[in-house]
């Protein structure tokens, strides 16, 4: 059995909240241990976030609970208003996930019987203890960067074998089945890369950068044009001379595609090609056609997957 450091943490930060709510006799001391547990969440950012909306959501339940007992008095039926205003306010602002750590920690004037201002700062005092046990337990986070940039050259790999495969298999039938798996695989690959990346940046506090996210999917994006390229190289059965230049570009990308290229060689050859494709006469017969049709298809789908690069590079 495998226990996750966020299960290591939380076993940590529960008992932690209750010896400190307890050591200031606090009432029903337990909810701060239950508090801990339920924020304790992946990222620092998150479990931040989920912390700061533990408190708000608290604020509101006590404000609609005053209101709700102190004009109708302490019984479980008036407790189902507070319920039936808090809950849709609640979602309405954002603060959903408060509704029931909130809404525990009300009980507790509802049980005894009053509102009093040591009552409501023990309450107050719970969520802090809990939130903030929380918090400290997730400030250490092990640094996932150097599992990230594997990743990127797992997929790095992974695209120039798959550009090169595509150039030496081009206007061949029926070999590009393989090609379409891995381009699958590769697909739930940069998808699971992404998610760590995303949880990497999240565990920055004080940085905005979103690079290795907006990296992965950007590949994903190419992946989508790759996927309907390999559709059309499927079917593709072109003369030898048409396909050439195309071939020819096709490699050239494998052996130049990087992380930091930023494909403006390649969009300058692309472009010189296409000014080639204007000028070749039109076939004449409706076979020829189709095929020159379906290659262009091809070529400028091509260009779409260089041009989505390209944009990342500008944009970072």
């Amino acid at each position: 059995m495998k226990i996750g450091l966020r299960t290591i943490k939380t076993a940590a930060a529960a008992p932690i909240a209750l010896l400190i709510a307890s050591s200031f006799d606090l009432e029903s001391a337990a909810s701060a241990a239950i508090i801990a547990l339920l924020t304790v969440t992946n990222t620092k950012r998150s479990t931040a976030r989920t912390a700061i909306n533990r408190l708000v959501s608290l604020t509101l339940a006590t404000s609609i609970a005053a209101g709700c007992f102190i004009l109708l008095g302490f019984h479980p039926l008036v407790f189902g208003l507070y319920l039936l205003l808090f809950i849709p306010l609640s979602i309405r602002l954002g603060l959903a996930e408060g509704i029931a750590v909130s809404s525990v920690l009300i009980t507790h004037y509802l049980v005894a019987g009053e509102m009093s201002v040591n009552l409501i700062i023990n309450e107050y005092l719970l969520m802090i203890i809990g939130v903030g046990c929380a918090l400290a337990v997730n400030l250490y986070m092990p640094n996932t960067e150097k599992k990230i940039q594997e990743d990127q050259a797992v997929v790095e790999v992974s695209l120039r074998k798959m550009l090169g495969a595509m150039s030496n298999n081009l206007n061949q039938l029926d070999k590009e089945k393989q090609l379409v798996s891995e381009c699958l695989a590769l697909r739930e690959f940069i998808k699971t890369a992404q998610i760590r990346a995303q949880e990497f940046e999240e565990n920055r506090f004080f940085s905005g950068n979103s690079y290795y996210f907006e990296y992965f999917a950007m590949r994903r994006l190419q992946l989508n044009v790759l996927a309907d390229m390999l559709q059309i190289l499927n079917q593709l059965n072109a003369s030898p001379v048409d396909v050439k230049e195309l071939q020819e570009l096709f490699e050239f990308t494998a052996q130049t595609l990087a992380e930091d290229n930023d494909g403006s060689a390649i969009l300058t050859k692309i472009v010189a090609l296409d000014q080639r494709y204007q000028q070749k006469k039109l076939p004449e017969d409706r076979q020829t056609f189709e095929e020159r049709a379906m290659l262009f298809q091809l070529f400028r789908l091509f260009q779409e997957f260089i041009e989505i690069k390209a944009g990342f590079h500008r944009n970072k």
